[in-house]
């Protein structure tokens, strides 16, 4: 199985699977397909694929519910293709970190369209991102320090990922949450303090750290 090109199709209705396969195959996507949940996350402990398009009503559970499980260890893009199409179904496919939301019966030059879409996306995700002594492996969603493995929570790797993609830069705490929580953060930011106290304490040899000033948000950076 090709680790940097598949696309997983997760869909019971065999007629779309069917064609949904059949026209991505035609323009040279390597495909995968699940039926059913149990399936996907066979697939995807065999081999994470590069994006998902993802039903939402499947005989063993609910695609919202999976996606939000997805999302505590995987950044992977999501196309959300469903029945379900009224305005709250599509803002709680998004709010449960849906990259695109395309409702039943859809068009297949649009859907190709939204398939390339959240595939560039996956481009843009390279499999490993070196900074110094840092190596993070966005396959694996496990970070490396001089080659031996950080021990990173979920959110703390999220969090290292998307700070080293965007060194020297000043983000604010509101916008750094919902990056790495997926949601607008209410008044307590503890659990961001939280996760930058810890991230610091094992960026130690790194020779770069979390600087944060006071309403001012956070920047990584060289350690002074």
């Amino acid at each position: 199985m090709d680790n940097n090109g598949y696309l997983l199709l997760v869909e019971d209705e065999v007629k779309i699977q069917a064609n949904n396969k059949r026209i991505l195959e035609r323009r040279g996507y390597s495909i995968r397909q699940a039926y059913n949940l149990a399936e996907a996350r066979a697939i995807i402990a065999e081999c994470p694929p590069r994006a998902i398009v993802l039903d939402i009503q499947l005989p063993d559970g609910n695609g919202v519910d999976f996606l939000r499980e997805l999302r505590k260890t995987s950044n992977v893009p999501v196309l959300m293709l469903t029945a379900m199409g009224t305005p709250e179904d599509i803002v709680k496919g998004l709010q449960a970190g849906g990259d695109d939301y395309l409702p039943k019966p859809y068009d297949l030059n649009i859907f190709l369209v939204r398939v390339e879409t959240v595939m560039r996306r996956a481009s843009l995700i390279p499999d490993r991102l070196t900074f110094g002594a840092i190596t993070i492996d966005t396959a694996s969603d496990t970070a490396f320090l001089n080659g031996e493995d950080m021990g990173l929570q979920t959110k703390e790797f999220s969090l290292l990922q998307y700070l080293v993609q965007h060194p020297d830069q000043r983000m604010s705490a509101d916008f750094l949450y919902e990056k790495v929580w997926g949601q607008k953060m209410n008044k307590d930011d503890t659990a961001l303090k939280n996760a930058v106290s810890r991230l610091r304490k094992k960026l130690a040899e790194s020779g770069y750290t979390i600087l944060s000033e006071r309403g001012e948000g956070y920047v990584f950076s060289v350690k002074k």
